[in-house]
Order: C-alpha cells, then structure tokens, then sequence
C-alpha cells in the first residue's frame, strides 16, 4: 500500500471507516440545520453524482486490487514449478554435488512456505535465500568448470537460472501494491459522498437516518476488502502458499551423515 504499508492493515482500515462515519455524521448535523429548506433538484443530483463517483473509484479500486492478488499467485506457481524442475535436474547431478544441491534447494522451498510479517523476518529470510542461490550457483559454476559439455550440468544451470528470476519475479509482486495516493483518495470520495448523503436524507423529511448510514457500511466494507486483497503479509486474504508446501511434501528429504 505504498507509503501505508508500515501501519498495521486494521489501524488503516479503521481510519478510514471513522472518516466515513464522521463525514456520514457531520452531514446529518448540517442538514438538520437546514432541514426547513428540503431538498431540491440540485442536491439530489449532487448526491446521486458524488454516489457514482465512490462506485467507479470502488471498481477500479477493486480491479487494480484483484489482478495484483492474482499476479502473485501465478508468481508462487511459476516459482514452485521451477524449483521443482531445478531439484529433479539436480538428481543427474554427480555426488556429491547433486545431494547438496537438494538439500539446498529443500531449504529454500521450506522457506517460501513462510509467511512472515515483521521487516526484520522478511530481511533475514531474504538475506538466506541470496547465500542459498549464491551456493547453488558456485556448484552450477564448478560442475561446468569440470566439463563444459556435460548436458545434465547445462539443464540443470537454465533451470536454476529460470528459478532465479521467478523469485525475481515473485518479490516484485509482492512489493507490487496500490499506491497510497488512490487508497486515500477512495477514502476521501466515500468520505464526501457519504457526508453528503447524510446531508441530503436529513433535509428530506421521507428519509430516516438509515439508508445513509448503510451507504457508508458498504463502502467500508467493499475498501476493506480491496485493502484485504492488496495485503499479501496481513488481513484475511494471504498469500497462497500450498504451491510451495506441496512441493516441499514432494522433495527427497536428506539426512546429514
């Protein structure tokens, strides 16, 4: 969420929600000032108006939201996938290379299964994960030292180079979130809109307070799930990690002699 990423995901949502209601609220007082004027065409208008507008910021909200959750689930795919080609061309691999390489690559499948939240967790994960690939690469380097024309050390060096741009990949994903300017401008349109709708349902003496405070519900709510979708380390909706579990299920395990 950009520059909002450092609050937790439920400090920002209620932040939000107490804009809306308080904007909700504000405009109810102020209608009930002027609720002997009623409501005239121009108001209705402007309401129905600002209302449109929360619904296309909602939807394209929504969409950005919903392809990045999909992106990086096709990310873990794509990296599950060329981890696991990697350990199957590592088995060709001679001894003991080919055991250390496993293990390796083992640990580094076990690690992506991890759903950290802290800063200082995820620096240290993704500080292993450089000195894993720093020793994968160092044994793909000197097996093709060895024997440039090996094919097992070719295939298993284009894998590991593809598995290495899939976690390129995959972190850009991750990193890759609504920017902070639209979540607030959402806030600040529903705010307005739902302000206005209060303003308008109290200078109208066959509307009750109710429709404008369900207004206001739904559109916390909707935000809150684009907020949820957009928040691959918090909130409900977490990265989907079974590509990598199950492939962790898959690996030979090996024990140290």
């Amino acid at each position: 969420m950009g520059q909002l990423s450092g609050y937790p995901l439920l400090l920002v949502f209620l932040g939000g929600v107490c804009a809306v209601f308080l904007a909700c609220e504000i405009g109810w007082q102020l209608g009930k000032r002027n609720e002997s004027k009623g409501v005239s065409n121009h108001i209705a208008a402007l309401e129905q108006v600002l209302l449109g507008m929360v619904a296309l910021m909602v939807g394209f909200s929504f969409l950005m939201a919903l392809t990045r959750f999909e992106a990086r689930r096709e990310a873990t795919v794509n990296l599950a996938n060329a981890i696991g080609t990697t350990a199957l061309r590592a088995r060709l691999l001679p001894e003991p290379t080919g055991t250390e390489t496993l293990k390796l690559l083992r640990e580094y499948a076990q690690m992506r299964t991890a759903l950290s939240t802290s800063d200082k967790a995820r620096t240290a994960l993704l500080a292993r994960t450089n000195e894993i690939q720093e020793k994968l690469w160092q044994h793909a380097n000197t097996l093709s030292a060895k024997d440039k024309e090996i094919v097992p050390t070719g295939l298993f060096i284009q894998s590991l180079n593809e598995m290495i741009d899939n976690q390129a990949k995959r972190l850009a994903e991750l990193r890759n979130q609504i920017p902070a300017e639209i979540l607030i401008a959402l806030f600040a349109i529903a705010s307005a809109s739902c302000g206005f709708a209060g303003y308008a349902s109290r200078l109208d003496p066959l509307r009750s307070r109710l429709p404008a405070v369900m207004i206001a519900t739904s559109v916390s709510a909707v935000i809150f799930v684009i907020i949820d979708l957009d928040s691959p380390r918090a909130g409900l909706l977490k990265e989907d990690v079974r590509p990598m579990i199950d492939l962790v299920a898959g690996l030979p395990v090996i024990k140290d002699e």
